[in-house]
């Protein structure tokens, strides 16, 4: 499992492969599993959703063979409709994300030698693709990954960046118009086939992160942090993670388990960053500068609602965050029985 969304603290949805998707209503105790009709060859590699009823799940796989593919349910997962597919040749999908209800992107690998973008302006219904001349140029071998659905990330209105990898360096694009125009910037994380950036992450307007590292290296001791203080048009290399090695995603969790929904003000300092990836989980207290470890459960993707968070990754693994201090022995992840 890779895809993962807590809507809420006791909400949370899952997407994996063979066309599952999983649910929890109640903090994680129970989980509901829903297969998806006609998505049993499918690998669902991002999910967003909105409530406890309505949810959009995307499916990563050659568009040749039929796996480039979005469905949304309405009815808390006990039907789909399918809202999106292709078989244009080189389309493969890697990562979804909304800006509000009814506006949201969704990114493919490139074709054509560019990023392949598609954008919805009603609530994930219908999608459109972007034109081609709009579209992001790539360099050779330029690729995105779809490893935790979070190569791709909204931030504010009409915000949006793009990780990538595969080609000689890891670059950042970024628009500020939903997706209509973009800029790119170069970045010091290293690169290659197998490595790049794998998940963004951004706390504020100016300030955010990138993890990535080379997902056949694993536990490879390379620097696998980057930091942006300008809204992404630089960024800096930072200290790595550890454990060392890949991280897939990145989250955001607040301190307070007060009404982390807007009634109740958050300092914007009382957070902690959380990473995660094969080689296990990394927690940072100064915004990414310096990490501590977290386990070694290989949690591919991370989803935080205000200070509960939920991990998954292979073989069924669920994991549950409660609670970070900034003492050690306070640290707690709980592994959900799935």
């Amino acid at each position: 499992m890779r895809a993962v969304h807590a809507v809420s603290p006791t909400i949370c949805w899952i997407g994996g492969t063979r066309g599952t998707v999983l649910k929890t209503t109640n903090g994680g105790h129970t989980w509901t599993t829903y297969k998806v009709s006609g998505a049993d060859s499918l690998d669902f590699r991002d999910i967003h959703a909105f409530d406890k009823q309505v949810a959009i799940a995307m499916s990563a796989g050659e568009s040749e063979t039929d796996k480039a593919k979005i469905y949304k349910t309405e009815d808390g997962g006990e039907s789909w409709k399918l809202v999106y597919q292709t078989t244009q040749n080189g389309v493969f999908l890697d990562g979804i994300d909304f800006w509000d209800k009814n506006k949201g992107i969704c990114l493919g690998d490139p074709t054509q030698g560019r990023l392949f973008i598609l954008t919805t302006e009603d609530g994930g219904n219908s999608w459109q693709e972007l034109p081609l001349d709009k579209r992001p140029v790539a360099e050779p071998g330029e690729a995105c990954f779809a490893a935790s659905g979070t190569s791709i990330l909204t931030n504010g209105k009409g915000v949006a960046f793009i990780g990538t990898g595969g080609s000689k360096m890891a670059r950042v694009f970024r628009t500020e118009d939903y997706g209509q125009s973009w800029q790119v910037s170069s970045t010091p994380l290293p690169a290659g086939p197998t490595a790049g950036i794998f998940g963004l992450r951004f706390w504020s307007k100016k300030n955010g992160i990138a993890v990535g590292g080379d997902y056949k290296k694993t536990t490879d001791s390379t620097q696998n942090v980057l930091l942006t203080t300008d809204g992404g048009i630089t960024w800096t290399l930072s200290g790595m993670t550890k454990p060392t090695g890949l991280k897939e995603s990145v989250a955001i969790y607040h301190k307070t388990n007060a009404t982390w929904n807007g009634d109740t003000q958050i300092r914007s300092d009382n957070y902690a960053l959380v990473s995660s990836g094969p080689s296990g989980n990394s927690v940072s207290l100064d915004r990414g500068k310096s990490w501590i470890s977290l386990g070694t459960e290989g949690f591919h993707s991370l989803s935080f609602a205000g200070n509960v968070g939920y991990g998954v990754g292979a073989n069924g693994l669920i994991g549950k965050i409660e609670k970070i201090s900034s003492k050690k022995k306070k640290k707690k992840l709980v592994l959900v029985d799935q």
